[in-house]
């Protein structure tokens, strides 16, 4: 009997894919200041200066996902890619609280609190690009050689989004997502169907191939 298996739903997918991509845009523009004072950033005008870099995350997006309009229009509904403020709640979130919550609460606004946040902040979340890519090319049963080119290109983009001083690089993302989020998911005790194990080792490879070659 064939294995039975609900797909995530599209929306899902979308979200998730959508909710990093608003991390990494909004600890891009801190790290924009240059200062790490959040009175400073300017989500409008980031945006602006590196419009076309992220209509070619939007683009690559939807193709590497095989996502339609609505899935599409989740992106303008999270209000991630338009002005708005950065608050230091959100960056806290981004990047996963490893810092704890300091007190008084004012403290995560001290400069030196932000930076530490969007350093991991923006490893955290082009890991979590990286997987919410792969989970939707994988649940699209796109090739893995095609979408693992499209999403080295992203990931790219993305890592350069978040932080343009390239500390944060493709080939290092790469390496915290297969230690971090592979051997739970290939484990024999994982829930993951056997069609996505196998969808997962090939984009592993593939994407070894693109960013970490000879490593």
């Amino acid at each position: 009997m064939a294995e039975q298996v609900t797909p995530i739903p599209e929306s899902v997918l979308a979200r998730t894919v959508f909710a990093s991509l608003g991390g990494i845009v909004e600890i891009g523009a801190v790290n924009a200041t240059g200062t790490w004072r959040l009175a400073d950033v300017s989500v409008g005008g980031f945006l602006a200066v590196r419009s076309g870099e992220v209509a070619g995350l939007l683009d690559g997006i939807r193709e590497v996902g095989r996502f339609g309009a609505p899935a599409m229009a989740i992106a303008d509904e999270l209000g991630y890619l338009r002005d708005h403020p950065v608050t230091s709640a959100s960056l806290l979130l981004w990047s996963g609280a490893v810092t704890g919550v300091p007190q008084p609460l004012e403290r995560l606004e001290e400069p030196q609190v932000v930076w530490r946040m969007c350093r991991m902040g923006a490893d955290l979340q082009s890991t979590c690009l990286l997987e919410a890519l792969t989970a939707a090319a994988i649940t699209a049963r796109v090739e893995p050689g095609e979408g693992a080119e499209r999403i080295a290109g992203l990931l790219r983009i993305a890592c350069d989004l978040a932080d343009a001083t390239g500390r944060s690089s493709a080939g290092t993302v790469f390496r915290i997502w297969r230690v971090a989020r592979l051997p739970a998911t290939l484990s024999p005790r994982s829930g993951a169907p056997e069609w996505g194990k196998a969808g997962y080792r090939a984009y592993d490879e593939q994407l070894e191939r693109l960013l970490a070659p000879g490593e």
